[in-house]
């Protein structure tokens, strides 16, 4: 065997074997958070918020050219949000379920430059993520959270996951509404 082929075996075997942590730390949801944040420019409006089910909503908040604040969770009294939303109070939204929601079912996600989550500090700043009462800040730093790696990058997943669910509805919605 070639030095040559050793060498592309061992190039080969070394992609896999760190493809994942390269992986984790690239972001799925910028695409979204991307068009969601040209949608509210276009529209100019600093908030969006949508019907998930039956009670449960999601809303969000933008910082023009900073920071897209979302929110996700049940709401007791469902009839409420709706007339909110019949009224495209969705600033109201955003902060009823921020602040008057079923504790449990909230997630509350942070997006620094509006741009989608990604797992590491870029540019002095981090994006976070409250998910089922425990947050997240997604600075790189496991250890400071005294949280595994393994447990890091599964919250991280997850935080994107539930991310790009709630920015696929808002789009959906803003869409519907233009």
């Amino acid at each position: 065997m070639t030095d040559f082929v050793r060498g592309v075996r061992f190039f080969i075997v070394a992609s896999l074997l760190f493809a994942p942590a390269a992986i984790a730390q690239e972001s799925r949801s910028a695409q979204l958070a991307s068009e969601l944040v040209q949608l509210l420019n276009s529209m100019k409006l600093d908030s969006a918020a949508v019907k998930l089910d039956k009670d449960e909503y999601a809303g969000a908040l933008y910082f023009a050219g900073s920071q897209l604040l979302v929110v996700k969770a049940r709401y007791i009294v469902p009839e409420r949000m709706d007339a909110q939303l019949a009224q495209k109070n969705y600033r109201d939204v955003y902060i009823d379920l921020n602040s008057a929601s079923v504790p449990a079912s909230k997630v509350l996600i942070a997006d620094l430059g509006a741009n989608g989550l990604f797992a590491r500090r870029r540019e002095n700043q981090f994006d976070t993520a409250d998910l089922a009462g425990k947050s997240y800040s997604f600075d790189g730093d496991w250890g400071k959270a005294k949280i595994s790696e393994q447990e890091y990058t599964k919250a991280f997943q997850t935080s994107d996951t539930e991310y790009i669910r709630i920015l696929e509805a808002l789009v959906a919605q803003l869409k519907k509404t233009s």
